[in-house]
């Protein structure tokens, strides 16, 4: 590459351009997550994510073809498995087996972030509003890395004894219900104030005994 008089090399013309396109494709996501706190699901349309993002509604066609795969990005960067646990899941799916503990800290994990995350909270509840393509991928991605897991828990605490599918399902279903119940009306739930720090212990300690209990059947068979 030739250099300028002073000796510096001549910026190239595309790095503004390409950080432009990236700028905007951000502003555009972060739209769809405005619209859908002012607005609600139904406000979710190009016309609105373009006015809150200030752009041209042309450009969600040029960088994302259209407003379902904009919507899918947003709601991917949202999701707890493919966000804050990305890294512990990674881990966890390179052993061969997953431990009562770990599974206990994923489970965990996954109820205190929907609990402090308002945006998270009405992505769960438009998936169980409403039939959504994008909603609908996410969910079966997550239940083909959940299926691992689940396999690899089994290994370890064995399927004898208590239905631990069944299990997982009412516990990960119910940690979701309490942590949106909790802020969407501050209310307790069977006299437990999820908003304080002693009922979060409360959840917290009773998940690990259930799957204490679990442990403890299997090797009774």
């Amino acid at each position: 590459m030739k250099q300028t008089k002073t000796g510096k090399k001549p910026r190239k013309t595309t790095a503004g351009p390409i950080r432009e396109k990236a700028r905007t494709m951000k502003n555009l996501v972060a739209a769809v997550g405005k619209v859908l706190k002012k607005k609600g699901y139904p406000g979710l349309s190009i016309a609105n994510i373009a006015v809150e993002a200030k752009v041209d509604r042309k450009l969600v066609y040029a960088y994302f073809g259209n407003l379902d795969n904009l919507v899918e990005t947003y709601i991917t960067e949202q999701d707890y498995w493919k966000t804050k646990a990305k890294k512990q899941i990674a881990k966890l799916l390179e052993q061969d087996q997953m431990s009562k503990e770990e599974m206990h800290g994923l489970l965990f994990g996954q109820f205190e972030t929907v609990l402090q995350d308002k945006t998270l909270q009405r992505i769960l509840q438009w998936e169980l509003s409403e039939p959504n393509t994008s909603l609908r991928k996410l969910a079966d991605a997550r239940e083909e890395v959940g299926e691992e897991l689940i396999q690899k828990l089994e290994k370890n605490i064995g399927k004898d004894g208590l239905d631990i599918r069944a299990v997982l399902a009412l516990q990960t279903a119910g940690l979701y219900y309490l942590a949106i119940h909790a802020k969407s009306n501050g209310s307790t739930f069977c006299g437990i104030d999820i908003n304080e720090a002693e009922g979060r212990k409360r959840i917290e300690t009773t998940l690990m005994d259930i799957l204490e209990k679990i442990d403890e059947k299997k090797n009774q068979n």
